[in-house]
């Protein structure tokens, strides 16, 4: 039996060391270990399995971290990690106190340049050449990775537009899969596609056009020909484009069968690749397929009803639309100003557009909210799913910004539902006709209500704009949570021997505030809690603070929420009780002011 030949590599300059024909086993055993860490502590699986001869190469042809390797969103970045002092560390990986799912500057040496939202890893590497470039260093190298979905990105054009006009020493490697989270679109795909198939005639290469010195298409799974080809462009200077034919998933026939499915597959055999079946009766729904059912049934009733996503028809259940009404459903990869703007236009001419977008990645287009929606009070509709704390992807994924960034823009409307029925009918609502722009924001995972469908769906209640409900009364504490996070406040009151000393109200509208409501919340209660699933500065209890400060209320007012600082990865239990927003937290809070 051969000798084990990863557990001998600690950095890349083991892997160096190796004899070129040894590369495939050392392929095979790293796609094995990711494999085998993977199927039981879970994470990212396609996108690693796909790069593992291209990371080999990489780390065994360039003298990294002197070279510089940036890695664009960074969900294949696994096997680079494993190979850069990592391995024995990494069945950590998106555990709470553990190693990030992304290449992360303050984790290792290696981790040139921190991603997790895509499209950044083209401008970043040229960054980073021309600094080399001013400081006299012109043998350094600075290559990105970026896939055929990323690159189709504006950010990723604005990088390329520059770097072409440079004489920056850039290597530039599109890892070509022809699938991002989703299958790919747009007409870059079908370019590339036609690459592929060498249907492209030489005068017509747009990356040449943009003075790029390019080469490919090659096999990005023949270890010793992506080792030639970057020997050859480790002596070119200036910037260069290495085109990369890879399959997502390599190695595991299920993952490169279902290359959807297995992007984040769950706990799996390893052996077999078959995924672990879920308990899922009688389970409440989860908030994104509470968001696509209902969005389908209202535009069956609605035919001026439009979906657009930037690439998540999957993660979004935006996918039941786009299946049943293709001509009203849109996937406009990964391109989110092209998104917003997009519905804004068509919102211009009666059309009522949901915009359907996990918060984390609305930030991207923030402009465009501001100037192409707000400015001109444009009633686009957006559906900010993963609001709040999402879990293992740590801080680049949580949607935890987006009441403060959202509050203080003016025109918008900005809603988070308690739960399952409160999204279907805000979504009813949102449709009949407004005259402002609305966030409507949601968590990731399921809800609480698991006869949902039977009780409400298709008998939906109009939501009165700005309004608060009372959930609970009390007599000496009032509790204002927003949201999802409400439940939580629920249950900790269940857990309280005298809890009718405390109220509690939902203000699922963070703008416009319920004033009425609050005034007389200020007139009863001495003491109030602001709780929400976002951060506290600028967020829902920024609000209160503001109401109460116009209106010289005096009371003591205790906002709950996230801290001032990056949450990084762990289970979104594990990060609630961080953020002492979980029940227990509560309970315990709820007690000390009740001493």
């Amino acid at each position: 039996m051969p000798e084990n030949l990863l557990l001998n590599i600690n950095d890349p300059q083991d892997l160096r060391q190796l004899d070129e024909a040894q590369l495939p086993q050392v392929a095979q055993e790293l796609r094995n270990f990711i494999i085998d860490i993977v199927s039981t502590k879970e994470g990212h699986l396609g996108a690693s399995l796909g790069v593992i001869e291209l990371t080999i190469a990489l780390h065994y042809v360039f003298n990294t971290p002197e070279d510089l390797l940036v890695w664009d969103v960074g969900h294949q970045a696994y096997g680079h990690k494993i190979l850069t002092g990592r391995r024995a560390i990494f069945h950590t990986n998106r555990q709470l106190h553990g190693i990030s799912g992304f290449p992360k500057r303050s984790e290792s040496i290696y981790d040139a340049f921190g991603v997790g939202h895509s499209s950044t890893s083209i401008s970043a590497a040229l960054g980073m050449a021309i600094a080399s470039n001013l400081k006299g260093d012109y043998n350094k190298q600075h290559i990105a990775v970026i896939g055929d979905a990323s690159i189709a990105s504006g950010m990723a054009f604005e990088g390329l537009n520059h770097a072409g006009v440079t004489d920056a020493n850039l290597l530039v490697i599109l890892n070509d899969n022809a699938i991002g989270i989703d299958p790919s679109v747009g007409a870059l795909k079908k370019y590339l596609t036609s690459v592929k198939n060498g249907k492209n005639p030489k005068q017509n290469n747009m990356i040449k056009s943009l003075n790029f010195d390019y080469s490919g298409p090659i096999d990005g799974h023949d270890v010793f020909a992506l080792i030639k080809e970057l020997k050859r462009l480790q002596k070119t200077k200036g910037p260069k484009f290495l085109h990369v034919i890879t399959t997502k998933g390599k190695g595991l026939k299920q993952a490169e069968e279902d290359q959807v499915k297995y992007h984040a597959p769950g706990k799996f055999d390893a052996n077999t690749g078959e995924i672990h079946k879920k308990l899922e009766e009688n389970l409440p729904p989860k908030y994104q397929d509470v968001f696509g059912l209902s969005l389908l049934d209202l535009a069956r009733k609605n035919e001026k009803i439009i979906g657009i996503t930037p690439a998540m028809p999957s993660g979004s259940s935006l996918k039941f639309m786009m299946e049943a009404l293709p001509d009203r459903a849109f996937d406009v990869g990964i391109a989110e100003q092209h998104a917003v703007t997009l519905s804004a236009g068509m919102a211009t001419q009666g059309m009522v557009v949901f915009c359907n977008i996990y918060s984390t990645f609305l930030q991207r287009a923030y402009d465009r909210v501001i100037h192409d929606v707000a400015l001109q009070n444009l009633p686009v509709i957006f559906c900010l799913d993963r609001a709040g704390l999402v879990g293992e992807d740590g801080a680049t994924h949580h949607g935890v910004y987006d009441l403060a960034y959202l509050r203080c823009i003016p025109n918008i409307i900005i809603y988070s539902p308690l739960n399952e029925i409160d999204l279907q009918n805000i979504l009813y609502s949102a449709q009949l006709g407004l005259k402002n722009p609305i966030a409507i924001r949601y968590p990731r995972g399921r809800g609480v209500i698991s006869d949902w469908e039977s009780v409400n769906f298709g008998h939906y209640e109009k939501i009165a704009i700005g309004s608060s409900n009372c959930l609970k009364e009390g007599t000496k504490i009032a509790v204002l949570s927003n949201g999802a996070i409400g439940k939580n406040v629920t249950l900790a009151l269940a857990k309280i021997a005298n809890p009718d000393e405390i109220a509690h109200y939902d203000f699922a509208f963070v703008k416009p505030l319920d004033e009425k409501a609050l005034h007389s919340i200020f007139k009863k209660f001495k003491t109030i809690l602001t709780i929400e699933d976002g951060t506290i500065i600028g967020g829902f209890g920024s609000g209160v603070l503001e109401f109460a400060s116009q209106h010289q209320y005096f009371q003591e007012i205790k906002t709950l929420g996230i801290p001032d600082q990056f949450i990084e990865q762990g289970t979104v239990e594990e990060l609630q009780q961080y953020c002492n927003v979980d029940v227990s937290s509560l309970e315990q809070i709820f007690l000390n002011y009740l001493k």
